[in-house]
């Protein structure tokens, strides 16, 4: 990160997508990106682009597994870039053997996991839960 700390100016791009179709998976992407690349100081191209996919792979999982719709929020802090997931389903993520042959994927969860260094899974009150993922900034 180069020494340099975020200061606390408002951050200009919304920061919450909310999904319930596969084109919300696009603009949970484009608000990823638009994210990253406002942040001062901005992080690193491969860390944004590793953002960017743990994004996209946390969107996909929920509209899949979660109960079709989200809500995806996005934080920043010195040190550290956030994406929190809520999706309508109580079951927590699991890993699967990847369907390497039929295209029934498998790769995601094992991927968010490899690709972050810390995930929560937080319970919603009733039905639904929150993915937290955080990557080094």
């Amino acid at each position: 990160m180069n020494g340099m700390k975020i200061t606390s100016a408002p951050h200009p791009v919304p920061t919450v997508v909310r999904g319930e179709s596969p084109d919300s998976i696009h603009r949970a992407r484009e608000a990823t990106r638009a994210f990253t690349d406002n942040l001062t100081p901005a992080p690193d191209p491969e860390c944004a682009d590793t953002f960017l996919l743990v994004v996209s792979e946390l969107a996909t999982n929920a509209l899949r597994h979660g109960g079709g719709r989200y809500t995806l929020q996005l934080f920043a802090g010195p040190d550290t870039l956030t994406a929190a997931v809520s999706d309508l389903s109580s079951a927590a993520p699991r890993e699967r053997t990847p369907d390497l042959n039929g295209g029934g994927g498998g790769f995601g969860w094992h991927m968010i996991r490899h690709l972050t260094s810390h995930l929560t899974l937080t319970p919603a009150p009733g039905t639904g839960k929150t993915i937290r993922a955080q990557l080094p900034r």
